[in-house]
């Protein structure tokens, strides 16, 4: 099993070893540097090589040499093409949120939501799956008033196929009586439900449900098949 090399960044000690204490006990994963300023950041990223690095949105540079913030993330993206990000924020300027999710390769959780979100942000960006945490989903859900923004992020529209099984998950109905229904097997089912919590960022039924019915059905790719 290939262990996962973690570079975390943070202007905040504390939260820095309450990172590195949630992935100490994750198998799979080793932190393999850590930086408090953005300078201090693009020197480690320079030198140590990784896979994953756990980003603070608000991370002053204290000589004022760096910026830090969207223009740091969007800077290291194109130095390093090949780095998965995730950033860790208490942003919730929507303009700030969809420039971050625009770019596929980075992930977006909320130092609101549990510590739990970590890990499963990088495994999914390791796994070139952009993750969004339950917070980010829910500030992005609602349309603004000017009607032109997407009411979800891209990743969280579904195809026909499953959003009809959404809707029938939440109106009560199983797996089996899905597949009945729809005239597939269950495993068809199983594999566009799955499919579908990974767009919209959740990982257990209860989420999904309680996801659903907060912010209504997510809207649908055109014309794609499921």
């Amino acid at each position: 099993m290939t262990t996962l090399r973690i570079i975390l960044a943070d202007d905040h000690p504390f939260i820095l070893l309450g990172l590195r204490s949630t992935l100490a006990i994750r198998t799979g994963v080793a932190v393999v540097g850590q930086a408090h300023t953005p300078a201090a950041l693009i020197a480690l990223l320079q030198s140590m090589p990784c896979d994953v690095l756990v980003i603070d949105l608000s991370m002053p540079e204290p000589a004022g040499t760096l910026e830090d913030g969207l223009g740091l993330v969007q800077c290291i993206r194109r130095d390093w093409p090949a780095l998965r990000v995730v950033v860790a924020t208490a942003q919730t300027d929507l303009d700030v949120l969809r420039a971050l999710v625009s770019d596929d390769a980075v992930s977006v959780f909320s130092k609101a939501d549990p510590l739990d979100e970590l890990a499963q942000a990088i495994a999914r960006s390791a796994a070139g799956v952009r993750y969004l945490g339950r917070s980010v989903v829910a500030a992005l859900g609602p349309v603004p008033d000017d009607g032109n923004a997407p009411a979800f992020a891209p990743e969280s529209q579904l195809s026909g196929c499953q959003s009809e099984i959404l809707r029938r998950l939440v109106c009560g109905e199983s797996i089996g009586e899905i597949a009945v229904a729809l005239g597939c097997h269950r495993r068809t089912v199983t594999r566009q439900k799955r499919a579908a919590m990974e767009r919209l960022g959740v990982a257990t039924d209860p989420d999904l449900l309680a996801h659903v019915r907060a912010h209504g059905m997510p809207c649908l790719e055109s014309d794609q098949p499921a």
